[in-house]
């Protein structure tokens, strides 16, 4: 059985925070078993990676060309085993870091920003932001 889901997603105001979160399983396995990454979709443009934990709890933290604003400093991304749960903190938030939130799973074990290095996507979580 393999899905991921996330949730956590909401309005809220510049400046303000949410935390994400994904859960599932991967082929009958865990999340910890592989690398988690997390991708944000606005509307008409193209799935981009935003962060990323590896298998080995390596974190990556991925700038669009288009961002005014970095994520790394602002969000955060952690795996809490005994959950089975990938969280992504985001703080700081702006009206560019809208868009439907994806978390998925790579078989490799290793990050990247690249939705095609994944495997298995969830159905996405909506954050928008804005006063």
């Amino acid at each position: 059985q393999s899905r991921l889901l996330e949730s956590g997603g909401g309005l809220v105001q510049p400046g303000g925070s949410l935390r994400l979160s994904c859960s599932g399983s991967v082929s009958g396995l865990s999340p910890d078993y592989y690398a988690i990454g997390w991708f944000r979709q606005a509307p008409g443009k193209e799935r981009e990676g935003v962060s990323c934990i590896s298998y080995s709890d390596k974190t990556s933290y991925y700038d669009a060309f288009t961002s005014t604003y970095s994520v790394k400093g602002r969000f955060t991304i952690s795996r809490d085993s005994d959950k089975n749960t990938v969280y992504l903190q985001m703080n700081d938030l702006r009206p560019e870091d809208a868009g439907t939130y994806y978390c998925a799973a790579g078989n490799t074990g290793d990050c990247s920003a690249s939705p095609t290095f994944y495997q298995l996507f969830g159905q996405g979580t909506q954050v928008t932001v804005s006063s």
